[in-house]
């Protein structure tokens, strides 16, 4: 799998998880749903996102 596709899937696992943290636990995990936005929106402009340096140095593939 490559990076860009085990990035997209991580965010998506991430925003669901906090979404449904911040409904069930606590609100203030809707802040961790705008920082993986936030992530996201840079990283579009940039093409650079920390995951992607984290998962290139684990070993995926480009």
């Amino acid at each position: 799998m490559c990076v860009e596709r085990l990035l997209r899937l991580i965010a998506g696992t991430f925003v669901l998880a906090s979404l449904a943290l911040g409904t069930w636990v606590n609100p203030n995990w809707y802040w961790f749903t705008a920082f993986v936005g936030a992530n996201l929106l840079q990283s579009g402009f940039t093409n650079w996102c920390p995951m992607m340096w984290v998962l290139r140095k684990l070993g995926v593939r480009p």
